[in-house]
């Protein structure tokens, strides 16, 4: 045992990661996605597998940051990286440096991941989209200002309708930084007073060329515009995400100035039938009701022969109006009269008209009814019908 080199845990993973390491250039490898995570750090940690086996994949932020499409599990992928092995784990492992969809490009799984996405969050709802002005005063343009799309849309524009502003807003429609300009320009042209609707355009190309019409901030700068947009990239077959988002779509720059501009001549043609139309219909209705005034006017009779009818009328009232009143107030008098008569029958004066008196207490005039009352010597007050009578109580008999 003394001759034998014992390996520590250590310097047998460094052996294995310097032999795997050497051993092995750039690998091209591909394989299925599996426990995909991406932590704070913004690293993409995941397993690669097929039937049979698996090995464990790294790709740094400072690689995947320029990935157009997210990874997820169950993708295929193919990717390119080295061997390294984890000594701190003893495991070997893929460091990744490229990375790519198998079978169909990664501009194109980005673009469907982006739709599916935007479409959940309700980008692509109808009911959001805003309807297009019958005749707009402005018209803001965002494109390249030395493209053909501008040329063509300018060229309809002043055959259809020349009097139409335009205000072009110049940006890149392609390759780094496209993308940003174009969501500037909505913005600004959505806090410049007076215009009325945007077309977004430009002429055909590749998926790279239009990729920029593709970005989530473009998309997201058209949801947000309170001015409808018209959508108009490339030709007729190509779909980008401002399409979607857009309240029309265009299929060529041509089209789009075609749907947001109407024909001045055609407009013109519909205003003289208009015209026309409305300016018959009041003359039928003149027509009508003057006739219908001179048949009124022969049913109508002569007022100044009505005034003698209407005078003995007025008379007849009168003097209806005049005995109602009289006998109104008569029975009203003769109801007073019964009710005065009831009153007197009923008053205490009357009552001692006929003899009776009212005896009361001295000083403090309470009425007497009853003997017990008083006592002999007391002082009462007698009231009789005319006149009264201060009295001394001589005897008092119950």
């Amino acid at each position: 045992m003394q001759d034998i080199h014992i390996l520590s845990i250590s310097e047998l993973t460094q052996l294995i990661k310097f032999q795997l390491e050497q051993g092995f250039d750039y690998l091209w490898v591909e394989g299925e996605i599996s426990n995909f995570r991406m932590p704070s750090s913004g690293h993409f940690y995941f397993t690669l597998k097929d039937e049979k086996s698996q090995i464990r994949a790294v790709m740094f932020r400072s690689q995947n940051r320029t990935l157009e499409f997210a990874p997820e599990d169950g993708l295929s992928v193919i990717c390119r990286g080295r061997l390294n092995v984890y000594e701190t784990r003893g495991e070997y492992q893929l460091i990744l440096d490229y990375l790519e969809p198998k079978g169909r490009g990664a501009l194109q799984l980005a673009f469907e991941q982006l739709k599916q996405r935007l479409a959940q969050e309700g980008l692509f709802d109808p009911d959001h989209k805003k309807p297009l002005p019958q005749l707009p005063r402005k018209i803001g343009i965002v494109t390249s200002p030395t493209g053909a799309a501008i040329r063509d849309i300018l060229n309809i524009i002043e055959r259809r309708f020349a009097n139409v502003g335009i205000l072009i807003y110049p940006v890149k429609v392609q390759g780094e930084g496209a993308a940003q300009e174009i969501a500037s320009a909505l913005d600004e042209l959505n806090r410049t007073p007076g215009i009325d609707v945007i077309i977004l355009t430009r002429g055909g190309g590749s998926i790279e060329d239009l990729w920029p019409f593709n970005e989530e901030v473009v998309a997201r700068a058209i949801y947000h515009s309170e001015i409808p947009v018209i959508s108009a990239v490339g030709h007729e077959v190509d779909f980008t995400i401002a399409d979607f988002v857009a309240s029309l779509r265009a299929p060529t720059p041509s089209a789009a100035a075609e749907l947001v501009v109407r024909n001045k001549d055609d407009l013109i043609y519909n205003l003289n039938t208009v015209y026309v139309r409305l300016k018959n219909s009041i003359r039928k209705i003149y027509e009508f009701n003057q006739s219908r005034f001179a048949f009124l006017q022969k049913r109508m009779p002569d007022p100044r022969k009505m005034i003698p009818g209407l005078r003995l009328t007025i008379d007849e009232y009168g003097e209806r109006i005049a005995f109602y009143v009289s006998n109104a107030v008569k029975i009203k008098k003769e109801k007073i009269e019964g009710m005065m008569g009831r009153l007197d029958a009923l008053s205490p004066l009357n009552v001692l008209k006929r003899g009776y008196s009212i005896t009361r207490t001295v000083p403090d005039l309470k009425v007497v009814r009853n003997a017990k009352q008083l006592a002999s010597g007391d002082k009462i007050n007698v009231r009789l019908f005319k006149g009264e009578l201060m009295c001394r109580v001589e005897e008092v008999k119950i």
